[in-house]
């Protein structure tokens, strides 16, 4: 099936938001990026509005309704993993089973007549831009990061100085069951950026 590429990909980037979860704390949910500033989500406020957000895109334009309210009971975070690994499961087995006239078929994108291929790709990158902003909040929080999509400062730098990927868990399971994370190198001389 020639969109078995945007299945494949929400599968990952569903795990890539619940493993960026993963490394706040509980404590952490109320920060913002500038604590003068309410412009900027706070972590909470961001978690928020992935499963809101998520779940409006996938209901009132991809027409995919999980059954379940888009926000946990308690809002804390690992309840916000677990609803949000949850309702994205769901979503996941719909697009699986979809043919591709239902990829191809134009809907309605907030008045504007798209294909749902063209709206997935869209709600994937929609979602990394949120999850690129809460990676910048674990570094402005002094946290260490293990990989989403490659490399990073913590797991040895530039992928062309050959540093690992390495993600905090196996998988989606482990992050839920919130077994321990994988251990991070020692901090090396290698430079972490291009320009160091």
């Amino acid at each position: 099936m020639r969109y078995h590429f945007l299945v494949d990909s929400y599968a990952t980037e569903r795990v890539k938001v619940i493993s960026a979860w993963s490394m706040f704390r509980d404590s952490d949910l109320p920060v913002r990026p500038n604590s003068s500033d309410p412009r900027g989500r706070s972590v909470h406020e961001q978690m928020v509005h992935q499963c809101v957000s998520e779940d409006f895109w996938f209901h009132k334009i991809l027409g995919i309704d999980v059954g379940a309210p888009p926000l946990p009971e308690r809002e804390v975070r690992w309840e916000f993993m677990a609803r949000y690994a949850e309702d994205s499961g769901k979503r996941l087995a719909v697009l699986r089973a979809q043919a591709e006239p239902w990829w191809e078929e134009t809907v309605s994108f907030f008045d504007v007549p798209r294909s749902r291929a063209w709206v997935m790709t869209r709600r994937m990158t929609h979602t990394s831009q949120h999850r690129g902003q809460l990676l910048a909040m674990l570094r402005m929080l002094g946290h260490d990061l293990h990989s989403t999509y490659g490399p990073t400062a913590d797991t040895g730098g530039l992928m062309q100085n050959h540093a690992p990927t390495i993600y905090a868990y196996k998988s989606l399971e482990a992050i839920l069951e919130g077994g321990p994370e994988a251990a991070l190198p020692p901090r090396g001389e290698k430079p972490v950026t291009e320009r160091p």
